[in-house]
């Protein structure tokens, strides 16, 4: 993907703004969701919108498709015929991000498979059921797959190689995001098995009206880790509006959490395990 007395912090301190200017500049895909979009309805989004409300300020957005460049082309980009950058934070970025400067996780996710109602994989409750199909079954499978993902080691490892439908995560083009594996090839029918990272297999599988959709997290294995924390990401030397974003995220950690809830992420703690929401 992130305090009452937050106002008098300049929103960057390489190059501090007028005392009166109060914007919170936010860098984000326009068509990532559950994450961003241009019409504002992803969950960066709300959280970039909650943070603006906490600090008073306004929120502005330079949008750009998070593919190669991204950081170049926002982050780390000026505006024209000026010493301003375009936009100050990036509200969604792995821990050991290395373009930035990173703040504390604001949650902590999984990769899942999801798979549609309905089409004789009921039964299936972990990753691990998938296994123990029928072989014959289990061959005939399709399974669409990230290339480069750590799910496409835990499918090598299982002698699926051959079932894999690879899906680049970067294709040039910005109208493709993500879910549509989920959103369209799964529920379409066009593959049998979707695995992908959490958010957004909980997401489409959640707002999915064409067909019920299951999403089921993976556990890390030893050397094979399924869950990663995410934060948020800053220029490098700017400590003080770094400093300024993780007292953010202390503070509405609880709101936080439950936006991320109504999207359908699933959540786990730092033992991997599935956090139930409410509770």
């Amino acid at each position: 993907m992130l305090i009452a007395a937050l106002g008098a912090i300049p929103a960057h301190a390489a190059d501090p703004e007028p005392e009166h200017e109060k914007v919170l500049r936010v860098c984000q895909d326009p068509n990532n969701l559950p994450f961003s979009s241009r019409d504002l309805k992803g969950f960066e989004n709300k959280i970039a919108a909650l943070f603006g409300q906490e600090l008073g300020w306004k929120v502005e957005y330079t949008w750009y498709p998070q593919r190669m460049g991204y950081v170049r082309n926002t982050l780390k980009a000026k505006e024209p015929n000026s010493d301003n950058f375009k936009c100050d934070l990036v509200t969604g970025v792995a821990v050991g991000f290395d373009l930035g400067a990173t703040t504390q996780p604001y949650y902590r996710s999984a990769y899942a498979m999801a798979y549609a109602k309905g089409r004789g994989l009921d039964d299936i409750k972990t990753p691990e059921d998938l296994l123990k199909l029928d072989p014959a079954k289990l061959k005939a499978l399709r399974l669409g797959v990230f290339g480069r993902s750590p799910v496409v080691d835990w499918l090598l490892k299982n002698g699926l190689a051959n079932q894999m439908v690879s899906y680049q995560t970067q294709t040039g083009d910005p109208d493709q995001y993500p879910g549509e594996m989920v959103e369209k090839d799964l529920a379409n029918g066009k593959i049998d098995v979707a695995f992908l990272w959490g958010p957004i297999a909980g997401y489409f599988a959640k707002k999915s009206t064409t067909v019920p959709i299951v999403a089921i997290p993976f556990k890390s294995q030893p050397h094979m880790p399924m869950d990663f924390s995410i934060a948020m990401g800053v220029r490098y030397g700017e400590k003080a509006f770094k400093d300024q974003i993780d007292q953010l995220i202390v503070k509405n950690q609880k709101k936080i959490t439950a936006i991320l809830e109504d999207y359908g992420v699933p959540l786990v703690d730092a033992q991997d395990n599935l956090i139930v929401p409410g509770k």
